[in-house]
């Protein structure tokens, strides 16, 4: 980060003296930060451009950039053919580490690009996957943005109605999958769902089956081949020498990501894979400071943009580790062993991860070296104050902690790790270069140290270039800036601190508390909450209810208590007491209430404006995104919320 401030400084004859003027300078010099990012990282292209963005274009009519470069994704993420480094590491619950060089990977993706072109595959044609975190899933995503086809994926925990609810949209040509899955040491067959899928995809010309357990035999699946066999559709005599990657435009789709969809279809987000490039390589070799020489592992799905960004890394030359199966299997430390074992340097999860370490009492830093380890990732949900305290007493005192935000929306960051900044307890290090995010409190009116919403007021290369089956653009102007005039509108509440530049995600703003006009974030009264874990407390959930006649709302809180604890008038008033202490008056739930389960989507978010909806007297239709759809009918008719 400081070696591109200094050559900013350089080549604009400028005196940006820390992060600071140099983000300001990002978001008010726009083309000229993004060129300087496109030439400093190295992005590969046929053609430059003859124009980076036309600042006349409102933000909300999608500009174009980099207009008339030619370019291609996968070909960015394939510059390094050497046969002795390693691109991929595979490893998993159930079976060791196994590595593939970048030359084995370019082998691979060449064949999978030319099977695909004897199916008819071309620009423009969706290519889906069903499948988990596996080297398959990224060759057959490099081999069809080769093509210039699109990419989607999602993941095998995923039931098969929130697949049909996301496929059926985008209509895939070829489909790849799995024949079973292995977790929590358990082989899953996959067969039987793959083929309901299949069923009610008529899209779907072949089905490619990876045999990802050996030796396993499912269902016969409709309409499929073997990885093997489809590989060998074009014989390696005749394969060409080099892929042919196709020359496209800076906004050519690449990838279909979906919002969580928690109470209806989920929206199909389309990004462009260059967009999706310079963002990346933005925040991995200028945020993370990543090397060709780094080891890079994210635990995440196919069906989390989390995967893509993860991906992206191998645009550095970086070797990336994939891991399949339970997080906390064959034990609890797994993944820090595997750490030491494939010297991981930069190391990434989900919030909610690190606080179950934190709770089963596991340290690392007692059971592994973590020589390697540089930084550890974390987002999905706020990382708590605590959270912070545990990474640097259990795992390890000189790394950066890099609490990060963004979303499906941009399948990137707007705020997140800087190498060149301390990291403060409970706040995310900064707002990232480019993206001009403000805390508005009303209409163009940004706001320091108050909680308000997350908007961007200037366009940035990763913005979707449209949604799918959305000619008009009115589900994307509907989704982002039906809010403020021509002001993307996140959809999340936040705190920017004026001393440290530092930022805290306080949750959803469409699921922000707003009781008698005073607007605060669920990760506050969550904050409080956890206090009480002793208490046995297992979980809980926070979320505002409609009162009915008035235009004004009152704060529920439900708490899951652990097997055979009952919970208490005096355990109620305690936790009210602290809010009120701790936080305000105003912040003190007008009920806390037990509850059986708590909703939670597959990747690990509390679902929390369903059940607001349900307390309000709407009817939800739960979908395949979530991983406890029956938990929402406990939230139905719940006598003392009738009040």
């Amino acid at each position: 980060m400081d070696k591109f401030r200094k050559h900013v400084n350089s080549k604009y004859n400028l005196k940006l003296a820390d992060y600071t003027e140099l983000w300001k300078w990002s978001v008010t010099k726009i083309d000229a930060f993004w060129s300087t990012v496109w030439e400093y990282t190295g992005i590969i292209s046929s053609q430059p451009a003859t124009q980076v963005i036309d600042l006349s274009v409102r933000m909300d009519a999608i500009p174009e950039w980099f207009k008339g470069a030619r370019l291609n994704f996968a070909e960015n993420l394939l510059w390094c053919r050497d046969p002795k480094k390693i691109a991929i590491i595979a490893a998993g619950e159930g079976h060791p580490p196994e590595p593939m060089s970048y030359e084995k990977l370019y082998e691979n993706v060449l064949q999978c690009a030319e099977a695909m072109k004897s199916f008819g595959v071309k620009t423009g044609d969706r290519v889906a996957a069903y499948i988990p975190n596996c080297p398959e899933a990224i060759i057959a995503m490099l081999a069809a943005t080769s093509l210039g086809a699109i990419w989607s994926s999602t993941s095998p925990d995923f039931g098969t109605t929130g697949v049909l609810d996301r496929f059926s949209q985008i209509k895939p040509k070829i489909l790849f999958s799995v024949n079973a899955v292995y977790y929590n040491g358990k082989t899953l067959d996959h067969t039987v769902k793959l083929n309901t899928v299949v069923k009610d995809l008529p899209s779907v010309e072949t089905v490619v089956v990876i045999p990802f357990i050996k030796d396993f035999v499912g269902q016969p699946v409709q309409k499929s081949q073997s990885w093997d066999q489809f590989l060998s559709k074009v014989p390696k005599s005749a394969l060409p020498k080099k892929i042919s990657f196709a020359q496209l435009p800076f906004n050519h789709p690449a990838f279909i990501l979906f919002s969580s969809g928690t109470t209806g279809l989920p929206k199909c987000i389309v990004h462009s894979g260059p967009g999706l490039l310079l963002q990346l390589k933005k925040e991995h070799v200028l945020h993370g400071n990543m090397h060709a020489d780094d080891v890079f592992f994210y635990y995440t799905t196919t069906g989390w943009m989390m995967w893509n960004w993860l991906v992206g890394a191998l645009g550095i030359g970086a070797t990336i580790v994939l891991w399949d199966g339970s997080p906390f299997k064959p034990a609890p430390i797994s993944l820090w062993k595997l750490v030491d074992q494939l010297k991981i340097t930069h190391f990434g999860t989900s919030a909610k991860y690190i606080q179950s370490l934190q709770e089963a009492k596991i340290s690392p830093k007692t059971e592994c070296k973590l020589d390697s380890l540089k930084v550890v990732y974390s987002t999905g949900s706020p990382l708590k104050p605590e959270s912070f305290d545990y990474v640097y007493e259990h795992i390890k005192k000189d790394i950066m902690l890099g609490s990060i935000t963004g979303g499906t929306d941009i399948s990137s960051l707007f705020a997140g790790h800087n190498s060149a900044l301390p990291v403060y307890r409970g706040e995310i290090q900064c707002i990232c270069l480019g993206m001009k995010i403000e805390a508005w409190a009303d209409t163009n009116k940004p706001v320091y140290a108050q909680s308000a919403d997350l908007v961007c007021t200037e366009p940035f290369p990763c913005m979707p270039v449209y949604m799918y089956q959305d000619p008009e653009r009115t589900k994307y102007r509907n989704a982002y800036f039906d809010v403020y005039d021509n002001v993307w509108y996140h959809g999340d509440f936040v705190w920017i601190n004026p001393k440290t530049g530092g930022v805290v995600m306080l949750g959803r703003s469409d699921g922000t508390l707003n009781p008698a006009g005073v607007r605060f974030g669920s990760a506050e009264i969550y904050n409080v909450a956890d206090h009480f874990a002793n208490h046995g407390i297992e979980d809980t959930l926070c979320v505002g209810q409609k009162i009915k006649d008035q235009d004004d709302e009152r704060v529920v809180l439900f708490l899951k208590m652990k097997t055979g604890v009952v919970l208490t008038e005096t355990l109620v008033k305690d936790i009210k007491t602290k809010i009120r202490f701790e936080l305000s008056p105003r912040h003190v739930p007008a009920f806390i209430l037990p509850i059986e389960d708590i909703p939670y989507t597959i990747n690990g978010k509390k679902v929390e404006v369903a059940v607001k909806k349900i307390l309000s007297g709407q009817t939800i239709t739960p979908t395949g995104t979530l991983v406890n759809p029956k938990s929402l009918e406990l939230y139905y008719n719940i006598p003392a919320l009738k009040q």
